[in-house]
This record gives structure tokens, sequence and C-alpha cells, in this order.
């Protein structure tokens, strides 16, 4: 009975919170500034934390300490994507601040925006694409700036950037893809970042992990994930990422804040936390790793909450070695009362999936998720960030000990707010009503996908005895991501949902569905240039949803392809048999996930997530560029206000949100770099 009372009363307030349609943060700031500025195909916005006000002064001072810890990483997420990051980053930031010319020329307003978009991507390598962008500027104009400052002023010798940094920015066949997943290549050989090094071929690197594998263990490592493999006199070594080890100047700021917040933390799980954290840092070792997840899923009860380490692998095509991240954030009360309805139905879920009896789980143990309203982010999460974290990522972890799963609530509404008023929706949708629909419905339907795809859509099935999990290989991250985006789909669909209370109606989940497929076929491709393929792991699985669907419900003209006035446009009919489509494509991926089937993965991949319609591209691409608008968004932080006594003792904290992004981007760069330039 206790648990129906809880339900009823998260749907009242819930429902209180969606009149028309809509949902908004508890308390959004009035007058404020969310666009920052616009530059080349970015756009920088600003996001609000409400709420945190109403902390107490030992959960701000938390905050504070593990949002420094946040900062203390950026160094390595550059070193990592490329090794001459550091050392490009470096010298540019020091002709920016100490070239005493002309500034007004377009050469160096070219410039100007080069070393831009090398802050926003973590260095040279575009950060969705991975591809090597283009400086703008030549080779000539780039000499005489270095010329133009002293030499005492830059990372490494003059001639030396000469030498090794010009064929770097300037020749566009020169480690070209940060991440190349091209069939038929050695895709650790042509991949420019810097996990694998250098002479080390993609079957040495299969083997050599391969080797590691404790067959039919229950509980299996995740190897490779905090180093980097070299060669040495001919022999593969890893070099592990911790304290006494590479990057180990960064690390030990990471601990050092890290141990600063252990000493206010909330309560005792908590604290267990973080010393585990510290300790895995301090150790390296990955057993240890586990057991700080699994304290971490435990720590259900308190407010402040963090991710920070390596954590993701999609910047490594093999998808074994992750990027260092951190996102730092509180628990937003009232809106995570729509997710614990999820969470609390969890097993509902999983029971009337629609995938084969054998791939779901018997009991469901430990799902546990929130919206949460972040104060920090860091790493390979800044300052580009998900909207939705489902963590952790072992698979037996998930099995036995279940995950935890945010929506980031106050990033969303930034989204949400930036984009009021520019045209996008007009210019791809084709009638009325659904735009009208989508402005309605658009934000609370986009947080409840989002809630879906992390809290259950990743924590959703199993794995047949004896798949390990990593089967799928280069292919396994956007299967992955295609599986929770079915889940969310398939379910969005549900009368339960309304029957929850968790949409208003049945028309709302037709804005999302209009939404994914309108994107997924068409306007996701504002961000590729003309003539590529489709590489990054969450446009293949956007793409192989909405392009299998549009395929196999094509006899049916589920989905049609209209043109009107010259524009092409896609066009929902059965929005029914939609979801049986979603439903059927769910089952097939779920299969290939639970059974290891790399050839049916692949398959799947290539044959709709990869190639694009060039016709269709070049017209997507020409009425977006009419629209004037930047395909991707990025965020500042927040500057933390410390008032302290004449001890010492912390006595007020408050956030300011004026920093511009070149401004932010230079003082983290002097107050927060640590490693060497190359490492």
């Amino acid at each position: 009975m206790k648990k129906i009372s809880l339900v009823v009363i998260a749907i009242v307030l819930i429902m209180s919170r969606c009149k028309n349609g809509e949902e908004k943060p508890a308390a959004a700031l009035d007058g404020f500034q969310f666009n920052v500025e616009q530059f080349a195909d970015l756009k920088i916005l600003r996001y609000p934390v409400p709420g945190f006000d109403e902390l107490s002064l030992q959960q701000k001072e938390l905050l504070y300490y593990l949002s420094q810890a946040a900062i203390e990483g950026r160094d390595i997420v550059f070193d990592q994507n490329y090794k001459n990051n550091l050392a490009i980053r470096r010298t540019l930031e020091a002709i920016y601040i100490h070239f005493d010319g002309d500034r007004n020329t377009d050469d160096f307003k070219a410039f100007e925006v080069y070393l831009k978009r090398i802050w926003f991507s973590n260095g040279i390598h575009h950060h969705y694409s991975s591809d090597k962008f283009e400086p703008g500027f030549n080779q000539e104009y780039f000499t005489d700036l270095l010329m133009a400052v002293e030499e005492s002023k830059f990372p490494i010798p003059k001639n030396e950037i000469i030498k090794t940094l010009l064929p770097v920015i300037f020749d566009p066949a020169f480690d070209a893809k940060r991440v190349n997943q091209s069939e038929g290549e050695d895709i650790i050989a042509t991949s420019a970042n810097n996990y694998w090094g250098p002479g080390i071929s993609q079957s040495e690197a299969e083997a050599f992990y391969a080797a590691m594998k404790v067959e039919d263990d229950p509980e299996p490592v995740s190897y490779g994930l905090n180093s980097r493999l070299d060669k040495e006199n001919g022999k593969l070594v890893e070099k592990v990422w911790k304290v006494g080890g590479t990057y180990s100047a960064a690390i030990e700021k990471i601990v050092y804040w890290l141990e600063k917040a252990e000493k206010v933390a909330e309560n005792e799980k908590q604290k267990k936390v973080l010393s585990l954290l510290i300790e895995y840092y301090k150790t390296g070792d990955l057993q240890t790793f586990d057991r700080y997840n699994v304290a971490w899923l435990d720590d259900d009860s308190s407010r402040i909450d963090f991710v920070n380490g390596f954590i993701e692998t999609y910047g490594d095509p093999l998808g074994l070695k992750a990027s260092w991240e951190s996102v730092v954030n509180f628990k937003n009360e009232e809106a995570t009362l729509r997710t614990e309805i999820i969470s609390n139905n969890a097993q509902w879920f999983e029971d009337h999936s629609p995938v084969d009896e054998r791939f779901k789980k018997k009991e469901v143990k430990g799902v546990t998720a929130k919206v949460i309203t972040a104060t920090m982010l860091g790493g390979d999460c800044y300052p580009a960030t998900p909207i939705g974290i489902n963590l952790p990522n072992a698979d037996w972890i998930r099995k036995e000990h279940g995950s935890k799963s945010v929506t980031i609530e106050n990033i969303t509404y930034a989204y949400d707010q930036a984009s009021k008023g520019n045209g996008f929706l007009e210019e791809f949708m084709l009638t009325d009503e659904s735009i009208e629909r989508l402005k309605k419905y658009g934000f609370q339907a986009d947080n409840l996908h989002t809630d879906l795809h992390e809290c259950l859509g990743h924590g959703s099935g199993q794995l047949l005895p004896g798949v390990a999990g990593d089967e799928l290989k280069a292919y396994g991250a956007a299967i992955e991501e295609s599986r929770a985006d079915l889940f969310a789909l398939y379910y969005m669909g549900d009368e339960k949902m309304v029957e929850l209370g968790l949409l208003p109606d049945m028309e709302a989940y037709k804005a999302a569905y209009d939404d994914y497929i309108r994107n997924g076929l068409m306007t996701q491709l504002t961000r590729i240039k003309l003539g590529d393929n489709v590489e990054q792991a969450h446009m293949r699985n956007r793409q192989l949803i909405s392009r299998w669907a549009f395929e196999h419900g094509k006899a049916d003209k589920v989905i049609e392809q209209l043109v009107k006035e010259g524009k092409t446009y896609f066009v929902i009919n059965d929005y029914e048999a939609l979801r049986s489509l979603f439903g059927e494509l769910l089952a097939e991926i779920q299969r290939v996930k639970s059974e290891g089937d790399y050839q049916t993965a692949k398959e799947l991949i290539e044959t709709y997530a990869v190639k694009i319609d060039r016709e269709l591209h070049a017209e997507v691409l020409e009425r977006y560029a009419k629209l004037k608008l930047a395909p991707y968004s990025g965020f500042v932080n927040p500057v933390w206000k410390v008032s302290k006594d004449e001890h010492g003792t912390i006595t007020d904290i408050q956030l300011d949100y004026s920093e511009g992004y070149t401004g932010q981007m230079l003082r983290y760069s002097k107050e927060h770099s640590w490693l060497p330039v190359y490492n």
C-alpha cells in the first residue's frame, strides 16, 4: 500500500508540472542569458543551476571540492584524444595571449576560431565526427604569428613547433581521423587517438587483451580501460593512468580535491565511494574500480553525486579504453518523482518487453534513476555534454547489482530555451499539426525518452552464459545505443505511460516519434560533411533505427517520404505500426547483444547506419545553412565564488554566470594545466 500511495502522489505532482504538456524546472531563472556566442558549427550556452541556494553549506562545500576535481583532468582528455594536442593548444594560447599585432584581420579572426574549436573539441579533431578540422588560415600566416611572439612564451622551441606541428595542423591527410571505424581497414593503425602506441596493429591489440580474459569469469575485469598500450623493444606494454604512472600530475590534483570532499561527505556510504575512488586512482587497480562502482550504486540516499574517472569508450575504435570525464550534480527531488515511478516499475517493463524470454532478466536488481541538476562539467563531458547517463558499464555489475541512471534536466532545459524561435521545426516538419504537437509535448517527451533510455534501456536484458559483452567490437557502441533508444521508443507508445502519469495523453508520444524519425533520416545530416559517411556511434544508432523502420514499413507507407515545393519531408502515417516496427527491431538488437552476434551487428550497421543519400544530404545542408544555426552546442560552467573567514573556513559559496567562453578556457589552461606537453 505504501508503494501505491507514493505512485499516486508522484502522479499528482508530475501532472501539476505538465500543464499543456510542458514541463519546466521548478526554479528557472528569470532573464537568464542562455546564449553566449556562436562560431563555426558550434554554439556556446550557459546552464542555470536552480535549487543551489537551497542546499546546506556543507553540501555546497562538497559540490565545490568535487567541481574542482572535475576541472583538474582537463589536460588528460586533450592528450588522450591526440598526442600533439597539448603542444598545439598551448602554442596557440601563447600566440593568442601575447601577439600584439593587428587582431582585426580575417586571418587572425580565423586563427581565433580555430583555437576556439580546439578548446571545444579537446583537441584538433572534431568532437563528434572525429575528423581533423582545417585551420582557415595558411601556414605562412601562422609562421608569422609564431615569429612575432617571444620564444620563452611557447611550450616547446619554435624550431620544434615548425618541424613537428606544422604538418599536423596544415596537412589534411596527416592523422586525419581521431577514430576510424571504416570497414576493411585497420582501425587502430588508422586512428589518431593516443590510446594505442605507434606500430600497434588491430590484430595485435585484440590478441593482447583476448589473452587476458579468464574463461567463464563471473566478474570480468574491464581490461585496458585505464591504460595506454605501447610497444617497447617489440613487446606490448600497458602504461596505466594512475598516481605515479601516466597522467600522475593531473591525477594527484584530482585526488587532492577528492580527499577534501571525503571529509565533508554527506554520509558513510558516500565517504566509502570517495575512499574507493581515491584508492583506485592511487593504484590503477581495475578490481578496485569495480568495488567503487558497486559502492557508488549502493549509495542511493545522498543528495550530492558525481561521475569522475575513465568511463566511456567511444573514443577508442575497439571500445576498450576510456576517456576521462566528470559530471558533478545534486538531485532534483521534485523531478525525480518521475524517474522513481519508472524504476519502481522496472520489472513490469522487463516482463512486457517484446524480446525473447531467454534474454530477459528474471529479476531486475538495483535499478535506480533520478533527475539531476549539473553544477560542473569536466573532461570529455565539457563543453559538449550528455543529457543523460547510465552507469556502470560493466555488464556483470548491471546484472548482479543494477545500474544508476540520471537525466540532466537543467541541461535539457538550457537546450530547449536556447532553441526557441529559431525556425528549425518550421523548415523540416511538413504540417502545422506536427509542429504544434512538438512545441506542446517536445520538452517533456524528450526528458521521458532520456529517462527510459538511461534508466531501463541500458539496464534491460541479459547476456547469455559465456557471452562477455565485447564480442561486437567496433559495432558494439552503436548496437548498445540502438538497444536503449528502441526500448525507450517502444514503451513511449504504451498506454502504461499515461496510466503512470509519465505522459499526459497518447498524443505526446507521437511528438517523440515525429522528432526521432525526422532527426534520424534527415536533420542529423547537418552534422556531417557532404560525401562523408555516418561514423559517430549515436548518429549511427539513430539512422539505423529510422532507416530500418522506414524500409521495413515502406509497403504499408508507415513512414512516407514526401516532396513539397522542392523540399523533402518524412511523415509518419501510422504511429501504432511504427511502434510495432520498433518492437520488432528491439527484439533483434537484443538477440544480437545477448548472443554476441558480430556478423549480424555488422550487417545491420553497414546496411542501415553508415551510408547517406547524397542528394538528400545536399538538400538538407542547403536548407539548414539558410537558418544560420549551429548544429552542435556546448556549455560554459558557472564560476564558484567562495567566501572564507580569517581562519580559512568556508562561510559561503555562490555561483556566478558572467564568465565568457574565451575567458573560461584561458583561465582553465592557466589554473588547471598540470601535464607535460607529451606524456
